[in-house]
């Protein structure tokens, strides 16, 4: 049998273009990896921040709740205050001597708010005037760059208003606990081991002038001016605003809620 002659022209040596083509596959391979396990470290960090953050907003539903049992003068069973003591009553205004207390008639709102705004943070363990300036406090701190510009006397910082008898912590005056201190329902609201941990609240008596119509309440936007406001006819002539802060278990998480409330204690139920 003859050999056929190995002709080298039309059959030229390889020269490692397979090697290179998988070498390339490799590196997409690897460049897809790398993108799929940064996609999923970037969502699992979104959904812990989120996370965080709705335990921080629970936690604040929960100070504002404290903070309307703590106006009504309840414990936190929704028995009064003011009762004969079982053990938690112990926590109430009432029954702690140097605790301001919320105010039943009008002339002891007046009172407090005189003896509030000799305070350098107009605030007294929870209870303060109407704040002056900016009302969202909450954003000015120490660490705020730039520093807020014109600053009216009374604003202060955040720090200055989480303080032990500046504000008040869940429970502070109504007794309400939240499960064993193992195993807390809310963990935010039990960690009180700093100033800028857990949660506060700030309950703002605001006096209001019920012998003017356009302090009232819009009942009918479609009625007559004159017809169109409902008096609060409220004893004493106060309405509440309650702020709720809550931080959350990592850096920078905050939670704030703030509410208008009006206590239910009509005219003649006390004597003025």
């Amino acid at each position: 049998m003859q050999r056929m002659p190995f002709d080298r022209q039309n059959h030229p040596q390889q020269r490692g273009v397979a090697l290179f083509v998988v070498i390339v596959f490799v590196m997409l391979s690897m460049l897809l990896a790398l993108w799929a396990s940064r996609t999923s470290l970037f969502n699992e960090l979104l959904v812990g921040n989120d996370a965080d953050y709705q335990r921080a907003f629970e936690a604040a539903q929960a100070l504002l709740q404290d903070a309307e049992l703590d106006i009504r003068r309840e414990n936190a069973d929704g028995s009064a205050c003011i009762t004969a003591p079982p053990p938690n009553n112990a926590k109430c205004r009432d029954l702690i001597g140097a605790a301001p207390k919320i105010p039943v008639v009008s002339a002891e709102a007046r009172q407090l708010l005189d003896d509030l705004d000799l305070k350098p943070t107009k605030c007294d363990r929870g209870l303060c005037t109407k704040r002056v300036g900016r009302q969202d406090f909450w954003n000015y701190t120490s660490t705020t760059i730039p520093a807020p510009s014109g600053l009216q006397p009374g604003e202060v910082k955040l720090e200055d208003m989480t303080q032990t008898n500046i504000g008040a912590r869940y429970g502070e005056f109504t007794g309400a606990t939240l499960g064993s201190t193992s195993t807390p329902a809310n963990p935010i609201l039990t960690d009180t081991g700093a100033n800028n941990r857990g949660g506060w609240y700030w309950i703002e008596i605001l006096p209001y002038d019920e012998s003017s119509k356009t302090k009232g309440l819009i009942v009918n936007p479609a009625a007559a001016i004159a017809d169109n406001l409902l008096n609060l006819n409220l004893v004493p002539n106060v309405v509440y605003r309650i702020t709720a802060l809550a931080y959350g278990r990592k850096p920078g998480t905050m939670a704030v809620l703030q509410q208008t409330y009006a206590r239910q204690l009509h005219k003649g139920d006390h004597p003025e």
